[in-house]
């Protein structure tokens, strides 16, 4: 079954910076849309398509950068000029039937 495992996350200072990862065990993982959720309540934060096309929630636009590796199966979502109001929960998230989702990573920004 698929599975989708989120590391990276941490505690950093506002203006600091954190790179996400997320491990998809996931056949054909090249043929999926992949993304980046945050909170309970799973607010969008960016996708990347199979063929590259990314998309990003406004208050995340030149800040965040979403990439896949399709050799190892990963996504990155490199967060950089974080601000407070980016701590939440993040999760990774694959298109696929049943659409599923990683346990989630703390990301937390305070001084």
């Amino acid at each position: 079954q698929v599975q989708l495992v989120e590391s990276g996350g941490g505690l950093v200072q506002p203006g600091g910076s954190l790179r996400l990862y997320c491990a998809a065990s996931l056949t054909d993982f090249s043929t999926y849309s992949m993304g980046w959720y945050r909170q309970a309540q799973r607010e969008l934060v960016a996708t990347i398509s199979s063929d590259g096309r990314t998309n990003y929630a406004d208050s995340v636009k030149g800040r965040f950068t979403i990439s896949r590796d399709n050799a190892k199966k990963t996504v990155s979502l490199q967060m950089n000029s974080l601000k407070p109001e980016d701590t939440a929960v993040y999760y990774c998230r694959a298109f696929v039937n049943g659409n599923y989702w990683g346990q989630g990573t703390q990301v937390t920004v305070s001084s």
